[in-house]
């Protein structure tokens, strides 16, 4: 049997990832977003050690664990920090994410599709490790209202929308339901699944 069919999902800040993320599971696709492995990683003894040497004990929450809010406070103001982040965390969530494809490639009724959710997927040259990829983007006013966080200083660091979708394979500009994503989703796997 075929090992499932590797989609990332990518997407600016706030543009609905995460949504259709959850519309891919909704549709039968097994699942992961980077942000998950970022949070098992960050519980990792060696990877916990190493970023609380780098970052300080500021970062640390009254039950040991990281306090990501904190870690975001940190990088997102200190480029170098950030830089340092990524370098270490990336290769590392690459490599989680591969062993996961090919645990899912062993189960005797394997998912026909994988979909990962990687924020920065063309920024690392993530996207060499996957079979399609799906663009979600959004007007930057729009990501700005659903976004929790300063978009501005991130997204300069960010490929252009236009050049992310030119690249893709699939596309959607957010500014509906959560039906209509729904929808586009279901159509992508249907395209996915019968070629």
């Amino acid at each position: 049997m075929a090992p499932p069919i590797a989609v990332a999902i990518t997407g600016g800040i706030g543009a609905g990832k995460s949504e259709a993320l959850r519309a891919f599971a909704r549709h039968g696709a097994a699942t992961v977003s980077s942000d998950e492995i970022v949070h098992h990683l960050l519980r990792r003894a060696g990877v916990r050690d190493a970023v609380v040497e780098r970052m300080g004990n500021g970062i640390v929450a009254p039950d040991g664990e990281i306090d990501r809010g904190a870690l975001a406070d940190v990088v997102f103001n200190d480029r170098e920090a950030l830089a340092w982040l990524e370098e270490t965390l990336h290769p590392l969530v690459a490599t989680e994410y591969l062993q996961w494809r090919e645990q899912l490639a062993a189960l005797p009724d394997a998912p026909a599709v994988c979909v990962t959710e990687v924020p920065l997927l063309y920024e690392t040259g993530g996207d060499a490790r996957f079979d399609k990829v799906v663009v979600i983007t959004a007007p930057s006013k729009l990501r700005r209202a659903r976004s929790e966080v300063a978009t501005d200083d991130r997204e300069s660091r960010l490929l252009h929308d236009r050049e992310k979708i030119a690249r893709a394979d699939y596309s959607y500009t957010n500014v509906g339901s959560l039906e209509e994503l729904d929808a586009f989703v279901g159509s992508v796997m249907h395209d996915l699944v019968s070629t």
